[in-house]
């Protein structure tokens, strides 16, 4: 199997065995977003605000999402985001994730753009879709 951070992001990407170890492995800073407890938009954003450690001042709307993925000066130029029980929150949330994966692939392009590497690297633990 391929290691996923020999590669360039491509998408949202199923996470590796052991993303942190590899992460660790490849210069890759890595933080983890965990959807477990995502209910609505603004639950999502305080899980972001939490996995990527940001301020109370970051605005926990799209355009800030975006804002905090692609700066340069904010995000080291390799960064993974780990997002845990991703395909749970799809199921939930089936009118809120495509607008949160449309902030995802388009932050990932401008990192692309300038040069940088932002993998979207969807974990999951135990999840089954009949449990819903």
């Amino acid at each position: 199997m391929i290691n996923v951070f020999q590669e360039s992001p491509q998408g949202i990407q199923t996470a590796p065995h052991d993303p942190r170890i590899l992460a660790a492995g490849h210069q890759v800073a890595l933080r983890e977003v965990n959807f477990s407890e995502v209910r609505d938009k603004d639950s999502l954003m305080l899980a972001f605000l939490r996995g990527l450690a940001l301020t109370e001042s970051f605005g926990r709307n799209w355009d800030a999402l975006y804002d905090v993925l692609t700066d340069p000066e904010a995000r080291p130029e390799r960064f993974a985001i780990l997002l845990t029980d991703y395909a749970a929150f799809r199921t939930r949330q089936r009118q809120l994730g495509p607008y949160l994966e449309g902030v995802l692939l388009d932050a990932q392009a401008e990192v692309a753009r300038q040069g940088r590497s932002l993998w979207l690297l969807a974990e999951e633990t135990g999840y089954d879709p009949r449990a819903w």
